[in-house]
């Protein structure tokens, strides 16, 4: 990681909040997603305003979620919340391929720089294990209250992978080249939607709650993150509780058949493919459900 110097404020706060938690506390913060996403191009050019209303309604109820992250001064696991109802597949071939991504649970040992996460992907299990990716982070001065705690401002870039769907951008339709004796080639077909090399992330971390955890894969402040803006995501910390009654247990995933992130990437980049070529055998058509 980037060494950066910590301004003179920040680190007399994260010094004092040291000595406030013994070295064995705990902590679980609940956190609130949302995605926003431009529906404008979404789905064929003869869609009517309903049909697009209805999907956004669709997509909106699978990108806001809620997590919860357990964490200690070394170790996190962050999870999804459980639903009662199931969410839904969308009303096209790309929503059912978002909705056929299931994250389990995700764990962070930021002494040891391990990551694992807990992912089905069309009814296979898999236990992805990866390090911890340091961001380089830009630390500022300005502060904000986020509830109780004070927050101070801290900026990067981070590098997206290439399958992460909550950070896509549409494309749209394009128009297919004109080739003589194609009946085909006047039509426009969609295409994959577009998820961009990097985005500026923006985070609000605390000094008062001394430990480099926050939500997903982010970490590396002197403090946790409560507040969190990446592309088009936004992460929110809704509650906070210190050294709870009850134990949190954190205990290393191992559920799943274990790839490395780069293999995990190259079952998605076929799967992706097959459905692709499927589509296209199809002639590129598609009638929206609902």
């Amino acid at each position: 990681m980037k060494s950066y110097r910590l301004p003179l404020g920040i680190f007399l706060l994260f010094f004092i909040s040291q000595f406030s938690f013994a070295q064995d506390f705990q902590g679980v913060a609940v956190y609130q997603t949302k995605t926003t996403m431009d529906m404008s191009n979404w789905g064929r050019a003869d869609m009517t305003e309903e049909q697009k209303k209805r999907i956004a309604d669709r997509m909106r109820s699978m990108l806001e979620k809620t997590y919860e992250l357990r964490f200690s001064k070394s170790e996190s696991m962050y999870k999804e919340e459980e639903k009662l109802e199931a969410p839904g597949s969308g009303p096209n071939r790309w929503g059912a391929m978002m909705g056929s991504f299931s994250n389990g649970a995700q764990y962070k040992n930021v002494q040891s720089k391990q990551l694992l996460q807990e992912q089905e992907f069309f009814g296979k299990q898999f236990l992805i294990k990866d390090e911890l990716q340091p961001l380089e982070w830009v630390m500022g001065t300005e502060t904000k209250q986020i509830g109780k705690y004070l927050c101070f401002k801290a900026t990067a870039v981070q590098t997206v992978d290439e399958f992460d769907w909550t950070k896509m951008r549409r494309r749209g339709p394009e128009e297919k080249p004109r080739v003589e004796g194609d009946s085909t080639a006047s039509k426009k077909e969609e295409v994959m939607p577009e998820v961009p090399k990097g985005v500026t992330v923006v985070a609000w971390y605390t000094p008062q709650i001394p430990v480099s955890q926050g939500p997903e894969t982010y970490w590396g402040l002197p403090g946790l993150i409560l507040e969190l803006t990446a592309g088009n995501k936004v992460i929110l910390c809704s509650k906070i509780v210190i050294n709870p009654e009850e134990k949190q247990d954190i205990k290393v995933p191992t559920k799943g058949k274990e790839v490395t992130k780069k293999e995990y990437n190259e079952i998605v980049e076929k799967k992706v493919t097959e459905m692709r070529e499927m589509y296209r055998g199809r002639g590129g058509q598609g009638r929206p459900r609902g």
